[in-house]
C-alpha cells in the first residue's frame, strides 16, 4: 500500500516537470560535422615532413657523415611535396637547398635529390589560407633570390635543373588547382611579381662569367633570360644594372655549332632596346660590342642563305641602327660604317672588293627589307661629320639616284619587282633630301638637277603608271605619280634651301622656273583640293621663293604668269584656312611667295598692283588668322617701298566698309590687349613712365648683359607686330586718313610716338643696368641720361593730354550733335503741336462767348488790315471805287460763310448747266 501510494504521489511530480521543460529551451550540442568526415572533399590529404628534424639531420655534427640517411630524406621530402611546397615551409626548403649546394662538390649523391627538389620550387607555392600570398611575399622573394645564388654549384646537373625551375615558375600558370585538400597553388600573376621583385635577372647575368666553357648551361641561362626580358620592364631594368647587354653583346659570337648562341642573345638585346631605354645604347656603345655587331653581320651577310640567318641578319641591322643614334658609338672608328657603307651600295655601284664576290641581293622579302634598312642607316650616319668623307668615298649619292629616274613597269633579271622598285626609290628619294645637302659636290657630279627634273617631267607626263602606294613615303600615290612628285619636289626644296648658288643657278638655266609654274597651272584646271595636293602645291611656291628671293633677274623670269598664278592663290576663299586641308600652310606659302618673287621687281610689282594684289593682301590680313598678320604686314611694308602702292592702300575698303588704316589701328589694339599694356577704358596712357611696355617686359628684372646681348626692348620689337604698323604708317602718313574714328585717333597718337617712345625705353634700360652693376656715370652723362628720361616722360604726358582733349572734343561734339537732334525732333513735332492749339482755341470759342466775340473782332480787324488801301492823294479813285462785302452780318462766328458769289455780268452760256444749276 506504502509504495501504490507513493507511486500516485509521484505521478503528478512527473507531469509537473515535463511542463517545466517545455517552458525551457533546448540546448544545441556543438559538434561540427566537415566536408572530410561527410567524404565531400576532393584531393589528396598532405601529410607534411617535419622539415626541421631534416634540416638537424643534415647539420647535425653526429649525423653528418650519414649519407644514405640524407638521401633517404631528401627523397621522401619529393614524394610528399611532388605537386609543390607549401608556402610557409620555404625557409626549412632553401636551408636544405643550400646544405646540400655546399656538399654537391665533394658528394655527388646530393646531385639527384637536389634536382628533384628544384624541380618541386619551379612549381606554384600551395597556400593554406587566402592572406598567405600577401603574408609570406617577403619570404618568397628571397626564396626566389636564392634560387640565383644557388648558381655556385659547380654542377651542371644542378645548374641545368635550376634554369627549368625559373622558367617553369615564371613562365607557366598552376596545372592543377585541386590537388590537395584545402590547399590552393599561388596564381601565376603572383609568381611573376615574386620573380620581378627578387633579384634573381641580376644575379643570372652575373653568373654567364661562370660558363665560358660550358656551352649548354649558358644557353640555359641565356633562356632564363629571354623569357625574363620579353615582357617585364622591371627584369630589364635589373638586368642593366647588372651591365647585361654589355655582357652578352661581347659573348655572342663565341663558337657554337647551332648558332643558338647568336641567336638568343640578340633576341635578349631587342628586348632590352624594347622595354629597357637609352641605358642598352649606353652599354653597347664601346669598341668590344660593336666589333662584335660588325663581326656577327659581316659573317651572316656573306654565307647566310636561309631564311632564319637572314631573318637573324636584318635583326642585327635593326641594333646597328638604333646604336648609330648614340653619338658616342664608335661605329666611324670600329670601321663598321665604312662595311655597311659597302654592304649598302655594292647592287648599284661596282666594287672589286673581294667579300662583295659571291654577295648578291633577291627578290625575298628579307633582302628586300635589309636593302631598305641599309639606305635608312645612310640617313643616320650621315648625323656624324666624321662618316660624311666615308659616304663620299663609297659613292652613296650615285648608288641612291640609281633609283631616280622613271619606272616603266619593266622587270629584268635579277631586279626588283615594280612594287619593289617604287618603294625603295621613294626610300632613296627621302634619304637624298638630307644627304644631298651634306655631300652637295657629289650631288652636282651626279648631275642631280637634272635627274630630278627628268623624273618631275615623267610625273608630269600622261604615261600609265599603275603606282601601289604601299610604303610610308608612297601614300596618296596608288595608281597615279604623286609620291614621285612629292618626294622630287621636296629634294628639290631640299636643294635650294641649302643656300648653294652653283646649285641654284643650275636648276634655274634648265628651266626650272617656267616648269614648276606650268605644274601650278595645272592644279588650277583640275579638281585638286586634298591633303597631297595643297603639299604639293606648297612646297612648289616654297621652292619658287627660295630661287626666286634676292635676284631681280629671276624675279622677272618669273614675270606676268606667276602674278597671275599668285592672284588666284591670294583670291581663295578665306574659310578654306580652318578646313584642316593645309589650306593655312598654302596660303602662307603664297605671301611668302609674293614677297620673294613679285615684289623687289619694278615689273613684277606693276603686275601686281595692275591685278589688284594689295587689295587681295589686305583683305586677307582682315580675315586671316592672328599667326598669319606678321607675314602680310611685313609683305605690305616692303611693298610700300614702290610710291604707287600707298594710293592702293587708302582706296581699300573692306568689311562694313572700313579702311585700311582703321583696321591696322585696330590689329594695333588687339596686339597690345593681347600683350597687357597698361591701357584704361578709353584707351588712353595709364602709366607715363612705361606707356607702351607689355605685362612681360614691366615684371622682367632688370639684370647686368654682355654687349652682345639683346635687351627686352629691342627683343619686343620683333615679338609683335607694332613696329611693322608703326612703319606702315610712316608710309601712309599721321594725317588725312579716311575713315577713323576718335578711338583710333587716340590710338594714332600712341603709334605716332611708337619709336621715341622705344627710344625712352632703351635709355631707361640703359640706366637701370648702370645702377645693378653699381656704375657711376660722369656728371655730363648722368645729365644727359636725365634730360633723355624727363624728355621721354614729357612726350607720353604730352600724347596722354592729346588723347584726352580728344576725346574731350569727342564729348563736346557729341553733345552739340545731340542739341541738333533734339531741335530737329522739335521741329518735327511742331506741326503737330499747332493743331493741339487750334483745338484748344476751338473748344474755347465754343464754350466761352466773350472769347468768341473777341477772336470775331480780331478777324474782322485782320480782314481790315488786309484790304487794299488807295494811296495817299489819290482821293478821286477811292471815291469811284465799289467794295462788295461778302460776310453775312450779325453773325457769332469766326468761320466764312456764303463762299459762293453769283456775278450777273457773267453770261449763263458761258457757264452752261452747271452755272445754271449754281444759279
Amino acid at each position: 500500500m506504502a509504495a501504490v501510494s507513493s507511486m500516485r504521489r509521484q505521478t503528478p511530480n512527473r507531469h509537473t516537470e515535463m511542463q517545466n521543460t517545455e517552458d525551457k529551451q533546448i540546448p544545441v550540442v556543438a559538434y561540427i560535422i566537415t566536408d572530410d568526415e561527410a567524404g565531400l572533399t576532393q584531393g589528396l590529404k598532405l601529410r607534411p615532413v617535419e622539415l626541421t628534424r631534416v634540416v638537424r639531420l643534415l647539420s647535425d655534427p653526429h649525423s653528418s657523415q650519414l649519407f644514405e640517411r640524407h638521401v633517404h630524406a631528401l627523397n621522401r621530402i619529393t614524394l610528399k611535396y611532388e605537386y609543390g611546397f607549401l608556402i610557409r615551409d620555404l625557409v626549412h626548403v632553401f636551408k636544405i637547398l643550400n646544405i646540400c649546394a655546399d656538399r654537391v662538390a665533394q658528394h655527388t649523391c646530393y646531385v639527384q635529390p637536389m634536382c628533384k627538389l628544384l624541380h618541386i620550387c619551379g612549381l606554384s607555392y600551395l597556400t593554406e589560407k587566402m592572406s598567405d600570398e600577401s603574408a609570406y611575399s617577403q619570404i618568397v622573394i628571397e626564396s626566389v633570390s636564392q634560387m640565383g645564388y644557388l648558381m655556385r654549384v659547380p654542377n651542371s646537373s644542378v645548374r641545368s635543373a635550376l634554369a627549368d625551375a625559373l622558367i617553369s615558375l615564371y613562365c607557366n600558370p598552376p596545372t592543377s588547382q585541386d590537388v590537395y585538400q584545402d590547399l590552393k597553388p599561388a596564381s601565376h600573376e603572383y609568381n611573376i611579381r615574386m620573380v620581378e621583385s627578387s633579384d634573381v635577372a641580376e644575379t643570372l647575368v652575373k653568373s654567364l662569367s661562370l660558363f665560358h666553357n660550358n656551352l649548354e648551361i649558358q644557353l640555359k641561362i641565356l633562356r632564363v633570360l629571354q623569357k625574363l626580358s620579353c615582357s617585364s620592364a622591371v627584369n630589364c631594368d635589373k638586368m642593366l644594372q647588372s651591365e647585361a647587354a654589355y655582357r652578352i653583346c661581347c659573348e655572342m659570337n663565341s663558337p657554337d655549332p647551332s648558332g643558338y648562341l647568336l641567336f638568343i642573345s640578340v633576341e635578349i638585346i631587342w628586348n632590352l632596346l624594347e622595354l629597357g631605354g637609352d641605358e642598352v645604347t649606353k652599354q653597347l656603345a664601346n669598341l668590344q660590342c660593336v666589333n662584335a655587331l660588325k663581326e656577327a653581320f659581316r659573317e651572316l651577310m656573306i654565307s647566310g642563305c636561309s631564311n632564319y640567318e637572314k631573318q637573324l641578319r636584318n635583326d642585327l641591322l635593326v641594333i646597328t641602327t638604333l646604336l648609330c643614334q648614340n653619338p658616342s658609338a664608335p661605329i666611324v672608328e670600329s670601321g663598321f660604317a665604312k662595311q655597311i657603307v659597302l654592304f649598302a651600295t655594292f647592287s648599284e655601284v661596282k666594287s672589286y672588293n673581294p667579300l662583295l664576290r659571291n654577295l648578291k641581293l633577291t627578290q625575298s622579302h628579307e633582302d628586300f627589307e635589309l636593302k631598305k634598312m641599309l639606305i635608312n642607316l645612310l640617313e643616320i650616319l650621315s648625323k656624324d661629320h666624321a662618316a660624311l668623307q666615308i659616304l663620299s668615298d663609297g659613292k652613296v649619292l650615285l648608288s641612291l639616284f640609281h633609283y631616280v629616274k622613271s619606272d616603266d613597269g619593266k622587270v629584268k633579271p635579277r631586279d626588283w619587282s615594280p612594287a619593289q622598285f617604287e618603294e625603295l626609290q621613294l626610300h632613296a628619294m627621302s634619304a637624298l633630301n638630307k644627304l644631298s645637302v651634306l655631300l652637295i659636290d657629289d650631288y652636282m657630279i651626279c648631275q642631280g638637277n637634272t635627274r630630278l627634273l627628268l623624273l618631275l617631267e615623267w610625273c608630269l607626263g600622261k604615261e600609265p603608271f599603275t603606282g601601289h602606294g604601299n610604303s610610308f613615303h608612297g601614300s596618296g600615290g596608288r595608281g597615279n605619280k604623286k609620291a614621285q612628285m612629292r618626294q622630287c619636289l621636296r629634294l628639290l626644296l631640299a636643294v635650294v634651301s641649302n643656300s648653294n648658288e652653283i646649285a641654284s643657278k643650275d636648276l634655274c638655266d634648265q628651266g626650272i622656273l617656267n616648269q614648276l609654274l606650268d605644274v601650278l597651272e595645272n592644279f588650277f584646271s583640275t579638281d585638286c583640293d586634298n591633303a597631297i595636293d595643297i603639299e604639293l602645291q606648297c612646297d612648289i611656291l616654297y621652292i619658287l621663293s627660295r630661287l626666286c628671293e634676292n635676284d631681280i633677274h629671276r624675279k622677272e623670269l618669273f614675270g606676268g604668269q606667276g602674278v597671275d598664278i599668285l592672284i588666284q592663290y591670294l583670291k581663295a576663299n578665306p574659310a578654306k584656312l580652318s578646313s584642316g586641308l593645309g589650306h593655312h600652310r598654302l596660303m602662307l606659302a603664297s605671301v611668302d611667295a609674293t614677297w620673294c618673287c613679285a615684289i623687289g621687281c619694278f615689273s613684277t610689282e606693276d603686275l601686281l598692283l595692275e591685278k589688284g594684289g594689295v587689295f587681295y593682301l589686305i583683305d586677307l590680313l582682315q580675315s586671316c588668322p592672328r599667326n598669319m598678320h606678321n607675314l602680310i604686314l611685313g609683305c605690305l611694308l616692303e611693298l610700300c617701298e614702290n610710291p604707287k602702292t600707298i594710293a592702293h592702300i587708302h582706296t581699300w575698303r573692306g568689311m562694313s566698309d572700313i579702311t585700311a588704316p582703321h583696321l591696322l589701328i585696330q590689329l594695333w589694339r588687339e596686339e597690345e590687349k593681347s600683350m597687357g599694356v597698361l591701357r584704361d577704358e578709353t584707351g588712353c596712357i595709364v602709366d607715363i613712365t612705361a606707356p607702351i611696355a607689355g605685362a612681360m617686359q614691366r615684371e622682367q628684372v632688370v639684370v647686368p648683359q654682355s654687349a652682345t646681348a639683346l635687351s627686352s626692348s629691342i627683343v619686343d620689337v620683333s615679338e609683335n607686330l607694332r613696329a611693322k604698323i608703326y612703319a606702315l604708317f610712316a608710309k601712309l602718313g599721321f594725317s588725312d586718313l579716311p575713315g577713323l574714328t576718335t578711338q583710333d585717333y587716340v590710338a594714332l597718337a600712341v603709334i605716332e610716338k611708337y619709336l621715341d617712345f622705344k627710344l625712352g625705353e632703351v635709355w631707361l634700360e640703359i640706366s637701370s643696368e648702370l645702377q645693378v652693376e653699381n656704375v657711376v656715370a660722369t656728371s655730363p652723362d648722368q645729365e644727359a641720361l636725365e634730360t633723355i628720361n624727363r624728355a621721354a616722360s614729357e612726350r607720353a604726358k604730352g600724347v596722354a593730354m592729346l588723347q584726352t582733349e580728344l576725346l574731350e572734343a569727342e564729348k563736346q561734339q557729341d553733345l552739340h550733335e545731340e542739341k541738333l537732334f533734339y531741335a530737329e525732333v522739335k521741329e518735327n513735332h511742331k506741326q503737330q503741336k499747332n493743331t493741339i492749339s487750334r483745338w484748344e482755341d476751338f473748344v474755347k470759342r465754343t464754350s466761352d462767348h466773350n472769347h468768341l466775340v473777341d477772336c470775331k473782332n480780331q478777324q474782322q480787324k485782320s480782314i481790315e488790315s488786309s484790304k487794299t488801301k488807295p494811296r495817299q492823294g489819290n482821293t478821286t479813285k477811292k471815291l469811284s471805287t465799289t467794295f462788295h462785302d461778302t460776310t453775312s452780318k450779325n453773325l457769332n462766328t469766326t468761320t466764312f460763310q456764303g463762299r459762293h458769289v453769283t456775278v450777273e455780268s457773267t453770261p449763263a452760256e458761258l457757264t452752261g448747266e452747271r452755272a445754271q444749276l449754281l444759279g
